[in-house]
């Protein structure tokens, strides 16, 4: 399906890994230019060099911590003068890296968690709004978390900072519909990013087997699915490419679930010799229950 961004400008924050350079890759893909947003200038010039031999006119790395306003604003006063002052669409994919119970996390990290995983978003949207304004047509995608529908105690920051996120977006898909710039969610579940494989190795796990990460991550953390396995970045990159898209013409204000399945499974409390927690284990067969 041609999705209409050949030659479209877009900018993916948090590009340089995981389901971000999945997402770019799939605009590059369609032919679109598109910058990438991290804080690893290495990084971010390694996967525009990816990109432009996907396809992608002009792909540029940039680096920035969008943590930093004055770093935020300078990122897209470049992007302004390169682009010629117009956005199509912006993906934010950026999160904290906060674990821990409510009881645990300090002041400081729960001030981490919001202000990395929401308010940069914010700053993000917020600094590109004027160049999307500019554009015969604009999306924002951001990006949320299964989580925030199926809690675990030790992602309390983490979750709670998604959830915002989710509340934030829809409130600017109220604000912009008018005019006609969309604002949507993704929602991944259990993926196979590099996060996730950094904990699966600091216990133990085989980080390249998403069936495996997949019990380990039902047990431990409450997030099971209906299918056996965790995802893999290309499988989530055409969902935000599409909401990112001109073909997505009709679709605002939307949270869309990438997570395997998730409605009709049921968690049931055991403890797990393995990690020596307290966790869960998932019964996906309902016609036995």
């Amino acid at each position: 399906m041609d999705l209409g961004l050949r030659d479209a400008a877009t900018v993916v924050v948090g590009g340089s890994r995981g389901m971000g350079l999945a997402t770019a890759r799939c605009l590059a893909e369609e032919g679109a230019r598109v910058a990438v947003v991290g804080r690893s200038l290495d990084d971010v010039e390694r996967a525009a060099e990816d990109l432009a031999g996907r396809g992608s006119p002009d792909a540029v790395g940039l680096a920035a911590d969008v943590r930093e306003p004055a770093e935020v604003e300078s990122v897209f006063a470049r992007l302004e003068r390169r682009w010629g002052g117009e956005l199509n669409a912006l993906i934010n994919t950026v999160g904290p890296n906060v674990q821990g119970t409510a009881e645990e996390l300090s002041d400081e990290q729960w001030r981490e968690a919001v202000d990395h995983g929401v308010l940069s978003i914010v700053r993000c949207v917020n600094a590109a709004l004027p160049l999307l304004r500019s554009a015969a047509w604009g999306r924002i995608v951001n990006f949320s978390a299964h989580s925030t529908q199926r809690q675990a105690v030790n992602l309390v920051a983490y979750t709670a900072a998604k959830a915002m996120v989710t509340s934030v977006s829809k409130n600017l898909s109220l604000l912009l519909a008018r005019e006609e710039i969309l604002v949507n969610v993704v929602s991944p579940g259990t993926f196979v990013t590099p996060g996730l494989t950094d904990w699966a190795r600091s216990v133990g796990i085989d980080s390249d087997d998403p069936y495996r990460l997949m019990e380990v991550i039902g047990t431990h953390y409450g997030h099971p699915a209906q299918m056996p396995r965790a995802g893999l970045p290309e499988e989530i990159g055409p969902v935000a490419a599409f909401l990112a898209s001109r073909r997505n013409s009709y679709m605002t204000g939307a949270n869309v679930n990438v997570d395997g399945g998730s409605d009709f499974v049921r968690v049931v409390p055991v403890r797990s010799p393995e990690l020596g927690t307290t966790t869960v284990i998932h019964t996906v067969d309902l016609l036995e229950i």
